[in-house]
């Protein structure tokens, strides 16, 4: 089922599987790429509460072992609609018998949505509802629509700082870097740059990425609370996927420890954390 928030600007529609983000038009254009199963299944999926792939798609915590698939199982999941106005909407999903099999923390997440004139705002809450401390990480995969030549977009950077990316080899971290040469602040985008999966950047001081197409700005994606950010797409896919992440994939060398986890958060007993990013749309 599909919820829709709108304002004078922008219009927006948001499934309750995966409280996922499936369109967002503004006079009559969607800037979210619109499924081809052939490239990908999905639009902007939520990650939780992993990012990324884990090593042996296991994870260790208190002695035992569990497993979780790449970018975990909220996305997957049928959110409830707990409250909807005309320009906003809250979708939650609590931890059920079944999700802590794979998953041993009491949480509830809330993902609301809200338009505020040309910007989509999207803010996640994580709770933690048990009497331990709870280790997760979160992030958002959304793919915006790239009509045309691939190379007549490029991202433009609020920095002119050149990229480090970390390379992933069958969805692990390396431990290799490679170098991503912006003309200022602009990145020319070229399937080439995905060869070897996303491009990664941690701790960047990076908190905004425009995407233009002949040097026309058709969107911002501000993230100023996450500290890991992914660029991705498949060869020939007509999409770009900015990523904030709070969280990445394990790396070939990671002990399998949650606690040990680079980039995971922790969250004390009975308390929250609550992170934004938005979208502005031109």
């Amino acid at each position: 089922m599909k919820i829709t928030i709108q304002n004078q600007f922008l219009k927006a529609e948001i499934n309750r599987r995966g409280a996922e983000l499936v369109s967002v038009e503004k006079d009559g254009k969607n800037f979210i790429w619109e499924i081809d199963e052939n490239f990908w299944d999905k639009t902007s999926p939520v990650l939780f509460p992993v990012i990324g792939g884990l090593k042996g798609n296991t994870y260790e915590y208190q002695n035992k072992k569990y497993q979780l698939p790449r970018h975990g199982f909220a996305r997957e999941c049928d959110f409830e609609l707990v409250s909807k106005t005309e320009d906003s909407a809250v979708f939650t999903l609590k931890y059920s018998e079944e999700a802590l099999k794979v998953f041993p923390f009491k949480f509830t997440l809330s993902i609301k949505y809200y338009i505020i004139q040309n910007e989509l705002f999207i803010k996640y809450t994580v709770s933690n509802t048990s009497s331990e401390r709870m280790y997760y990480s979160i992030g958002a995969h959304p793919a915006f629509a790239v009509r045309g030549n691939f190379q007549d977009y490029a991202l433009e950077f609020d920095l002119t700082e050149n990229l480090t990316s970390h390379q992933l080899e069958d969805h692990l971290f390396s431990g290799k870097t490679r170098e991503v040469n912006l003309e200022g602040r602009i990145l020319p985008l070229n399937y080439s740059l995905f060869e070897n999966d996303a491009v990664v950047l941690k701790n960047s001081a990076t908190s905004s990425l425009s995407l233009l197409k002949n040097n026309i700005p058709l969107l911002k994606v501000n993230f100023s609370q996450f500290p890991f950010l992914g660029i991705w797409t498949k060869k020939d896919a007509p999409f770009i996927c900015i990523e904030p992440w709070l969280g990445i994939a394990d790396s070939h060398h990671s002990t399998g420890k949650i606690e040990e986890k680079e980039g995971i958060q922790v969250l004390e007993p009975y308390a929250e954390q609550s992170f934004e990013w938005s979208v502005e749309f031109f």
